[in-house]
């Protein structure tokens, strides 16, 4: 079973890192990101929606089933406009509800029973894998503010959650964007931030995809095109996956356009 005290503590520090910047008080929270109509108010407004609805999930399993109704009816829509309508609030009340909604939400995935599992949009969840989904969309977010603010950001060893899911969520990849997914293990080996090799599935596979970890986490999380990393791919099926790859639930995404953070 997966230890889920570093992934929270990971989380944490995820979230921690991105309130020491768009709290800056010097840090208008209007100005336009990478998201297509959504400005920094709009980031923090997601993370706020989604963990409010991650809690729903881990504190009251039972009430999950109507808010999946509501998503189906709205349709693809739905996120979208959870994260429009917070965005509304004033920048204060914002702040204070994503703070305690996140610490909120690591304390109920703290005391869950080893073992459960917990309803979501798709497939139910662990407790380590909805801490982990939670670390990654926290990080791919916030490098969206870091992208509209103009802000370099050091790379940690943090990633490597993001990574393993990236990894793990090949498959759902290619389902979501109506292709079979490779009947083969692909091999994948990430140099992380510290100089670590991240190394995932068998040496000898024939589809391979190496290069740094940061420019894996980019790709999978559709902060930038697999044009613009150095990553390598060897074998078509691998080459196809980077072009899609999706580590995050819904349909599938709009990534950035090869060239946009030149």
């Amino acid at each position: 079973m997966v230890d889920l005290g570093p992934i929270l503590s990971d989380l944490a520090a995820e979230g921690q890192s991105l309130d020491d910047v768009v709290s800056d008080v010097a840090v208008d929270w209007r100005i336009a990101t990478p998201a297509e109509g959504w400005t920094i108010a709009h980031q923090i407004a997601h993370l706020t929606w989604t963990d409010a609805k991650a809690l729903i999930a881990v504190r009251t399993p039972d009430d999950f089933g109507a808010e999946l109704k509501r998503a189906l009816a709205a349709g693809e829509t739905y996120v979208h406009d959870g994260a429009l309508e917070i965005a509304e609030k004033p920048r204060a009340e914002l702040l204070a509800e994503w703070r305690a909604g996140r610490a909120d939400l690591a304390a109920a995935l703290a005391e869950a029973p080893p073992g459960t599992k917990f309803p979501w949009y798709g497939p139910p969840m662990s407790a380590a894998s909805m801490a982990t989904a939670r670390l990654m969309e926290t990080w791919a977010h916030a490098q969206d503010v870091y992208d509209a603010l103009g802000l370099e950001r050091e790379p940690t060893d943090r990633i490597r959650h993001i990574a393993r899911f990236g990894v793990r969520t090949r498959d759902f990849a290619f389902s979501v964007n109506s292709l079979a997914p490779p009947t083969e293990e692909f091999r994948v080996e990430l140099r992380a931030p510290s100089g670590e090799l991240w190394a995932y599935g068998p040496e000898d596979a024939a589809q391979r995809v190496t290069g740094s970890a940061l420019d894996f986490c980019l790709v999978v999380t559709q902060r930038r095109h697999p044009d613009d990393t150095h990553l390598v791919a060897e074998g078509p099926e691998a080459a196809e996956w980077l072009g899609i790859a999706q580590a995050f639930a819904g349909p599938p995404g709009q990534g950035r356009k090869a060239g946009q953070f030149e």
